[in-house]
């Protein structure tokens, strides 16, 4: 049986109507959700995304509002949209400064992903999110009641190897990928190592691949490959293979790949040949994702909406208490819990009473 060839754009449709049915149950009179973007970089790749965006939330019924600004004033802009209650997601395009170091360590560009707000970071990248996702933590609150939010293209991987039928139907959590083997060929911090942490976290044996190394990642920790292990050895022994190389002449040899492997493709460039690629008994390729993570994209400001910014002042100064815990305890460690935890929630009451 000949390999089938499967759009994003089919798989895409089930999050519209998901998108549609929330703002359906909306309270009569109550406003979309305001998702804001902010562009301080030339780099004509952010803004053409920028621009694929506005048109999907436009599409969907959601609010968009691209604020473009120079370099020097992004800080003063992100803390603005932070404070403004009537912006209920952000995103910023990155590079921006690229690997400029900040005054409080790593890169400028880090300290921005680091300075938006948990109840606003519709992409999952701030440190609260990503340890979470590293230790496989699904709830930022005791009561559970605000579900962490993942990154984007790495979610719509997800969902797309649930629509191929990868993932086990068993109610289970945690183990619903047991005895699957997925290689990652690509382990950037914004799509193939929070993906690789996604899949491990499910259950299965993840090999992530990079210019000079292999990892392999299973549920709570990761450990780099015997010196000598190779990509095609990794792929051959896959269910899954994911490929996000960003060069236009990387090509993954089709020979490598076992019968019945789904195959996706990150990369805005090609990185394999389809038709080789679908002469494969039972391959299922998915040659890009763009349509499901800008879904992912709308259902992530959905949820920080839902979670933040419609259950009332009381509920909010709640889930806030229980995230300032919470990133007491990740920049901390446990040991200095109580007492950050206590100065946390001093300046959270101070800076609500500056509000007012």
């Amino acid at each position: 049986m000949p390999g089938e060839k499967i759009l994003a754009s089919k798989i895409a449709l089930t999050y519209k109507d998901e998108i549609k049915e929330f703002l359906a149950n909306l309270p009569p009179g109550t406003p979309a959700p305001l998702l804001v973007g902010l562009l301080a970089t030339s780099d004509p790749a952010a803004e053409s995304y920028a621009n694929w965006t506005k048109k999907a939330f436009e599409e969907d019924g959601l609010r968009y509002e691209v604020r473009k600004i120079e370099e020097q004033h992004v800080e003063q802009a992100l803390t603005e949209c932070n404070e403004d209650p009537n912006v209920h997601g952000i995103i910023v395009y990155y590079p921006i400064f690229g690997l400029t170091p900040s005054y409080s360590g790593s890169s400028h560009d880090d300290y921005l992903r680091d300075s938006v707000s948990v109840q606003k970071d519709v992409e999952g990248l701030t440190f609260t999110y990503r340890t979470s996702l590293y230790k496989n933590v699904r709830y930022l609150t005791s009561s559970s009641s605000s579900k962490c939010v993942l990154p984007c293209t790495a979610l719509s991987c997800v969902k797309i190897l649930e629509h191929c039928g990868v993932y086990a139907k068993s109610p289970g959590v945690h183990n619903r990928l047991q005895g699957k083997t997925c290689t990652i060929i690509n382990r950037s911090e914004i799509v193939g190592r929070p993906l690789a942490a996604m899949l491990a976290n499910d259950g299965a044996t993840v090999y992530s691949c990079d210019v000079d190394s292999i990892y392999k990642f299973e549920a709570g920790g990761l450990q780099r490959c015997e010196e000598g292990t190779t990509v095609q050895a990794v792929v051959e022994m896959s269910d899954v293979v994911v490929t996000g190389v960003p060069v236009k002449a990387y090509k993954l040899p089709t020979s490598w790949i076992a019968p019945n492997t789904v195959v996706v493709n990150v990369s805005s460039f090609k990185n394999v040949d389809a038709d080789e690629l679908l002469k494969i008994d039972g391959v299922k390729y998915v040659p890009m994702v763009g349509k499901v993570t800008v879904k992912m994209l709308e259902r992530n400001l959905c949820r920080l909406y839902k979670q933040y910014h419609m259950g009332g002042k009381e509920k909010g100064e709640e889930d806030e208490r229980d995230i300032l815990i919470k990133q007491a305890r990740d920049f901390a460690g446990i040991a200095a819990l109580g007492v950050l935890s206590l100065v946390g929630l001093k300046l959270a009451g101070m800076w609500r009473h500056c509000r007012k």
